[in-house]
């Protein structure tokens, strides 16, 4: 579904991804795991515009992304939920949930999803008319996630959604994830926390300064003794 071939991105004289390739098949949830620094972020905003490549290729479907848009990209389908939760603190969570529906015209469907997003986040639909800035940490990564479902993505690319919160959000937001994969929607994940993402991937890469390291399945990396020892705290 998502593939890049041999991508490199520069910031000024900083070589920030080094000529890395990977895919995304249609259905899997893949993760993408390093430490600060490593290029994880970098390379969810080049597959989105946000960043231009130096070299390489990013494919959606089969086709090339490079002379779209990320207007184009959200509108084929291919969305992020950015590190930080991005949401917008002045408006409401509905204000929010609707503008992640911006490029959308079918009234129907968009109200059905965000019937869905309720489902999957009762506490926004009970905080509604409250603005997003006085949510607590945790709702505020629901919203985000939430909003990004309300572009109706194919691929969906979740960009660290479990920084800076308890376990027990993060285990619930996990737990979503999953129900989101489930439900039809491709998911490309990007996290600090390996074991949790490990523990849900189908597939995965590790990222060092910019290249890919190892790859596997989440169980095969779970196990391996390099990632144990550098990424689950394990000697």
């Amino acid at each position: 579904m998502l593939d890049i071939d041999k991508l490199s991105v520069h910031y000024g004289g900083i070589h920030a991804l080094q000529g890395i390739s990977l895919g995304v098949p249609k259905g899997k949830i893949v993760t993408l795991i390093g430490a600060n620094g490593a290029g994880k972020s970098t390379t969810l905003k080049a597959i989105i515009g946000l960043v231009k490549p130096s070299t390489g290729n990013i494919s959606f479907d089969g086709n090339s992304t490079k002379s779209l848009r990320t207007k184009d990209l959200v509108e084929s389908g291919l969305v992020l939920a950015p590190e930080g939760r991005r949401i917008f603190p002045n408006l409401s969570v509905e204000e929010n949930l609707s503008l992640g529906a911006f490029a959308r015209k079918d009234k129907a469907e968009i109200a059905r999803d965000r019937n869905k997003v309720h489902e999957l986040f009762p506490r926004l639909e009970e905080r509604k008319k409250q603005r997003a800035g006085t949510l607590s940490g945790g709702e505020q990564q629901m919203l985000a996630v939430g909003r990004a479902l309300m572009a109706k993505p194919r691929l969906l690319m979740l960009d660290e959604p479990s920084l800076g919160l308890a376990p027990l959000i993060v285990k619930m937001i996990f737990g979503i994830i999953q129900t989101i994969n489930r439900e039809g929607v491709t998911v490309l994940l990007v996290e600090q926390n390996a074991k949790a993402a490990l523990e849900i991937a189908d597939y995965a890469y590790v990222l060092e300064t910019g290249r890919i390291s190892l790859a596997g399945s989440g169980p095969e990396l779970l196990a391996d003794d390099k990632v144990r020892k550098a990424y689950l705290g394990e000697s």
